[in-house]
């Protein structure tokens, strides 16, 4: 059985050698167009490095088997290599057990998991759950369906013209009738970084529990949950360079075991008559039925790759990049960018003169650039600017400023095209 070795050491205290972080990603040697790749959606979903593909080519090669159940070899490795991914992401988030590590298919399934196990047993007609004007879908869908269901109302905190929370409204947002709050670290959709432990700290006052939606802050920043204060935090595994289809739902152990099980069936269960069952301990009472096994296996490897850079070098190079991108897109006549809190991850959301987003997409891909065009699943900020949808150039730890300098020369060519 071989060993692979999931992560290459970035360990200098340095700068990124980011050609040398190029040459893990097989993709980004794959032309476009005739043209190298520029690959700036990482916002939607990251491309992956060898090590995680590694890890899960070796998981189906050598020892897959389902886990937890057998006393043979293969089982036991499948269940130790997925277990050992519960420690890595409550490292990652500096969580205190791992116990309270859920895995899930990604952030949707653990807000509907909280949705539904933590939140509707506390919910009645006319109680509230508080979340911002800049959150995705998937952060307000299952709440309006919970809304629905109980009689309780979702309650909306404006953002400012800048793209920021308005931390006096939500304050004010905060009253004796508001059972939770939920918020995004980080807007997919205009990049701000929300103050999360202010707002934390604002909801607990109030004896509120609060849910982290970190899918785009777990990529990109350094996470602290003990820092955060939060009760619950999630991501995904496809935005942090891992597989899609798993990700993680962190949440305070005393909380998780007062939570029912969010769906019914083997593995979450301790004991099963056809008269009642009893269920496990948390987090398996979370996890019924087979879960993605390679997934979660290539999931830690994306982890141990990403902890290895270090996410605070990540997160220098990526604002470094953020600030030239900005500056050099605004050079581009007729560019607008939507959302310029200040405090910002590298997501840049613009318009380009009258062009829709979806031809400025498609005239760049013709220039081997990948964007994101349309409304990122956040459909309410485009209505709070007025507009139907952007462009979208997000940022990950593998681009480089001469990817700026070829996505602006596009921009050029757009320009020349359209107006």
């Amino acid at each position: 059985m071989s060993t692979v070795n999931p992560v290459r050491e970035h360990r200098v205290a340095a700068p990124l050698d980011v050609e040398r972080i190029r040459a893990d990603f097989p993709i980004l040697a794959r032309p476009m167009s005739g043209k190298a790749l520029v690959f700036l959606d990482n916002a939607a979903s990251a491309q992956k490095p060898e090590a995680v593909m590694r890890a899960v080519d070796e998981c189906y090669r050598e020892y897959y088997a389902n886990i937890h159940r057998g006393v043979y070899q293969l089982s036991q490795r499948s269940t130790q290599a997925y277990e050992a991914v519960r420690g890595k992401v409550r490292a990652l988030l500096n969580g205190a057990d791992e116990r309270e590590v859920v895995f899930v298919r990604g952030t949707t399934e653990a807000i509907n998991l909280v949705a539904q196990s933590y939140v509707r047993p506390r919910l009645g007609s006319g109680d509230e759950i508080l979340i911002t004007g800049m959150e995705h879908h998937s952060n307000i869908v299952p709440w309006q369906l919970l809304c629905e269901e109980t009689g309780a109302k979702l309650a909306v905190s404006p953002i400012t013209d800048t793209g920021e929370a308005d931390l006096e409204d939500f304050r004010a947002r905060l009253t004796e009738r508001t059972r939770f709050v939920s918020l995004a670290h980080v807007s997919n959709a205009l990049g701000t970084i929300n103050p999360v432990q202010e707002m934390v700290a604002a909801a607990h006052e109030r004896g509120v529990a609060v849910l982290v939606d970190g899918a785009q802050a777990v990529p990109h920043l350094a996470v602290d949950v003990a820092e955060l204060g939060c009760d619950f935090y999630c991501f995904s595994g496809h935005k942090i360079y891992g597989p899609s289809g798993v990700g993680a739902l962190w949440g305070r152990l005393d909380l998780l075991r007062e939570m029912r099980p969010y769906q019914g069936g083997g593995e979450m269960i301790r004991y099963v008559t056809f008269e009642r069952s009893e269920f496990a301990e948390p987090p398996q009472r979370f996890e019924a039925g087979t879960p993605n096994i390679a997934g979660v296996i290539g999931l830690g490897a994306a982890i141990d790759y990403v902890r290895a850079i270090g996410a605070e070098r990540i997160a220098a190079h990526e604002h470094a990049l953020l600030e030239y991108a900005t500056a050099q897109m605004r050079e581009v006549e007729g560019v607008r960018i939507i959302g310029t809190a200040a405090a910002k991850a590298a997501v840049i959301s613009f318009l380009l003169g009258r062009v829709h987003p979806h031809d400025i997409g498609t005239v760049l891909d013709l220039e081997g650039v990948a964007i994101r065009a349309g409304h990122h699943c956040a459909q309410p900020v485009m209505h709070r600017y007025g507009i139907a949808a952007t462009a979208r150039a997000s940022f990950g730890l593998y681009n480089t400023r001469a990817e700026v300098d070829v996505l602006v020369r596009a921009l050029n060519k757009v320009r020349e095209f359209f107006i």
